[in-house]
């Protein structure tokens, strides 16, 4: 087994969706390929409009992906845990990455290149399966909250948001469930679509509902269902 992942780390990769399947054998030949990249927080591991020319794998930390959007403003699309793909992106026909990746804390990636995964492909024919699913979701992903930005009143979007969230990095603490992560009310700004002002004003409405507890990048749901409703527009 190569030295540079442990058999728990080789369990973890084994398990995600763009490895999921793969034989114990195939495994070695994916990990024998990876190299390990680092980034103190707030350092970026690409920019949008750099050549994608690579797929990472979080090994460890947070990361923030956003992108800059036509009219100057900076969108956070997603927050990535440990063990989640991101950069997908490199692996179709795009030649630049249309977001930037920026570590929210320090962190640590798996990282293999373009050229090295379209090797494995070869090699490892599943891989192409796993590939052609991987895309399909990102691409509901991508489609669902363009759908949310366009039409959704903010409060959905900033409801539906930190469900997501909630069930990337949430963890249960006495309160409720703690996003387990720095998250300011610029982040659920930049995320929403929508102003600093306005996330702040309904956030403050839903602590006076006891459905949140917001502080200083800090967000604890109280109370999930009455968040589900919202998201979900029921009375």
């Amino acid at each position: 087994m190569p030295e540079i992942l442990t058999q728990f780390e080789m369990e973890k990769l084994a398990g995600t969706p763009i490895f999921k399947g793969l034989s114990a054998a195939e495994l070695l030949t994916v990990a024998g390929k990876v190299r390990l990249r680092k980034a103190a927080a707030d350092e970026f591991f690409f920019y949008q409009g750099a050549p994608a020319q690579e797929i990472f794998i979080l090994r460890s930390g947070r990361v923030k992906i956003s992108q800059v959007n036509p009219d100057g403003q900076q969108v956070l699309m997603r927050i990535v845990g440990p063990w989640s793909l991101f950069a997908v992106i490199a692996l179709m026909d795009a030649e630049e990455y249309p977001a930037s990746a920026q570590a929210a804390e320090t962190s640590e990636t798996l990282v293999w290149s373009k050229n090295d995964v379209l090797e494995l492909v070869e090699q490892v024919p599943h891989l192409s399966l796993n590939l052609m699913q991987l895309m399909g979701s990102h691409l509901k992903e991508f489609q669902d909250r363009f759908r949310e930005l366009a039409t959704e009143r903010v409060e959905r979007r900033l409801a539906r948001s930190l469900l997501r969230l909630a069930s990337q990095t949430g963890r249960k603490t006495a309160q409720g469930v703690l996003i387990d992560f720095p998250l300011s009310r610029q982040d659920l700004a930049e995320m929403t679509g929508t102003t600093l002002y306005t996330v702040s004003r309904i956030l403050s409405q839903w602590e006076t509902q006891e459905i949140v507890i917001s502080g200083r990048e800090r967000v604890v749901i109280r109370n999930p269902h009455g968040l589900v409703r919202i998201a979900d527009d029921l009375p």
